[in-house]
């Protein structure tokens, strides 16, 4: 996605994002989702896409007793630590959070001073079918809970039946509906960054 900044050059930022797509296909619905979000934004809120974590190895104790971190985990690790707050858009697979994205979360999760302590985070979910990846929110909030997140709790983002929201040639959200509640839940989200911002 690369630095963006939302309607308004120049002007003094509200928040730089970080993106997690929890999707590894180029095509994802919910990458779509997450490209959108610059033109949907506040005016001064920047994006910057997390850095992939596809190549990543499954956790392994062992592993990290041995060699240590991948690279490609600290590298994610580092982009959070930097970021104002983290907006994850995802699917759901089988009921929960996809595997890739679990991984990357489970080694960070185990870094000195792990990065998403304290970060404010919101919470977006695309999916076929009509829930909307509700059931993949709910996990996805106890591992932040565990990692001692403050979630966004409202306006949630459920893009349920996706198919028919977004253009699939553009990647631009076609529904009306669904472009105004992420509006309303980024204007939520600098509200809740700022609120963390003066408690720091």
């Amino acid at each position: 996605m690369g630095a963006v900044d939302s309607k308004q050059e120049g002007s003094k930022a509200v928040a730089s994002i970080v993106g997690i797509c929890g999707s590894l296909r180029k095509g994802s619905y919910n990458r779509m989702l997450l490209r959108a979000l610059p033109e949907l934004a506040p005016p001064g809120m920047t994006f910057t896409e997390a850095p992939p974590f596809r190549d990543i190895p499954l956790y392994d104790g062992d592993l990290q007793a041995e060699t240590g971190f991948p690279a490609a985990a600290t590298a994610f690790a580092e982009a959070i630590r930097a970021a104002d707050g983290v907006i994850f858009c995802t699917p759901e697979y089988n009921f929960s959070v996809p595997g890739g994205l679990k991984n990357v979360l489970d080694w960070v999760s185990r870094m000195p001073g792990q990065p998403f302590a304290g970060k404010p985070v919101a919470i977006q979910s695309a999916s076929q079918g009509p829930l909307g990846g509700a059931r993949m929110q709910y996990d996805l909030r106890r591992i932040l809970q565990y990692l001692d997140v403050p979630v966004l709790r409202k306006p949630e983002i459920f893009v349920g039946s996706c198919a028919a929201k977004f253009d699939e040639k553009t990647g631009a959200i076609t529904d009306a509906t669904t472009r105004d509640f992420v509006k309303q839940q980024l204007a939520a989200f600098a509200t809740h960054i700022a609120r963390y911002r003066a408690e720091a």
